[in-house]
């Protein structure tokens, strides 16, 4: 390690090629070319484009997501180059329902420039970045390094297995690439209905989506101000067993695509499941997507899911489209 990078963002790496040089985020005027390093991966790492897990964003859905980071400008880096920025790394954190702090760094480099060190100085970055806000928030019992990688992306794989980060878990992400190929409805299960969430019942929908999640290893706390932060609501639908809210589907239209739809949460209350409502649930928000003008519909889902999500998904059409794996290492300081 060297000495200290600019606003007191930790540890910079010593290594780097000649003419590169590791830098602090400054702020819009970087949005364009971070976009641009995105987009030269895409062919490399096989990116999809329509990914609604993590795909290929423009400038200004960048600019949205560096808003969103405590302190852009300590934790996110970029690799400078005589040619422009070749990469760019980014630290963020959060409690998880278990108590585990989840210090997520993650990384991009240009294929051109990859197998030079570069990815390692970037990495070094991150984990030293990370100790320092361990430090600093007096997190280190309950702290760990995490990071992400597409199965297809195996210049990041190799990197992240060979510096001692171990596979944890990962999601799938399947497309319906048909709305209007929908299966039929099947009858509802005795004393079932299901409708549209109306406002006064969002936090309804909220809490059976968090309870739905009790023992599920690996999830954030979402808090339902966070929930109706980013919610959109015209297709979230529901199903009641009598007046008690056993289920619901959150779907939304995509902003950026209006033909591509989202199935964003399916949840059923423990017991109500293996009785169709997870299905019917589906089926209905699909069609409620239809409606609004979607073409296609995409999801998300763990692979070690116990209650078998992926044969549903499968049953109404949807099909694999890429893993997201989730890597951990002890964060030792």
């Amino acid at each position: 390690m060297a000495a200290h990078g600019g606003g007191g963002s930790g540890p910079v790496p010593a290594g780097l090629p000649p003419g590169c040089v590791l830098r602090p985020y400054r702020g819009r005027e970087d949005h364009g070319a971070m976009a641009a390093v995105r987009l030269g991966c895409a062919e490399r790492d096989r990116l999809d484009v329509r990914s609604i897990v993590e795909g290929v964003p423009t400038a200004a859905e960048i600019g949205e997501d560096c808003a969103e980071l405590d302190d852009p400008t300590g934790n996110q880096v970029l690799v400078d180059h005589p040619d422009g920025p070749v990469g760019y790394a980014t630290v963020r954190w959060w409690q998880e329902r278990d108590g585990t702090r989840l210090y997520l760094h993650r990384g991009y480099l240009l294929p051109a420039h990859r197998g030079r060190g570069i990815g390692s100085a970037m990495l070094d970055w991150a984990e030293g970045r990370i100790r320092l806000l361990v430090r600093r928030h007096g997190t280190a019992r309950s702290a760990v390094f995490g990071a992400n990688a597409m199965a297809s992306e195996e210049d990041a794989t190799r990197l992240l297995l060979d510096s001692g980060y171990q596979r944890v878990f990962s999601l799938v992400e399947l497309e319906l690439a048909d709305l209007r190929l929908l299966p039929p409805g099947e009858p509802l299960p005795a004393g079932i209905r299901v409708g549209a969430v109306e406002p006064d019942l969002y936090r309804a929908a909220w809490r059976t989506v968090v309870d739905s999640y009790a023992d599920a290893a690996f999830t954030k706390d979402w808090t339902f101000d966070r929930c109706l932060a980013t919610a959109a609501p015209a297709c979230w639908r529901a199903a009641w067993d009598g007046e008690e809210m056993v289920g619901v589907a959150l779907c939304s239209v995509r902003h950026r695509d209006g033909a591509l739809g989202e199935v964003e949460e399916l949840s059923v209350r423990a017991e109500s499941r293996r009785r169709g409502v997870g299905r019917a649930l589906l089926l209905d928000g699909l069609r409620c997507l239809r409606g609004h003008g979607a073409r296609t519909a995409r999801l998300y889902t763990g692979t070690a899911n116990a209650y078998r999500s992926y044969d549903l998904y499968e049953s109404v059409g949807f099909r694999r489209r890429n893993e997201y794996v989730r890597y951990r290492k002890p964060v030792h300081i």
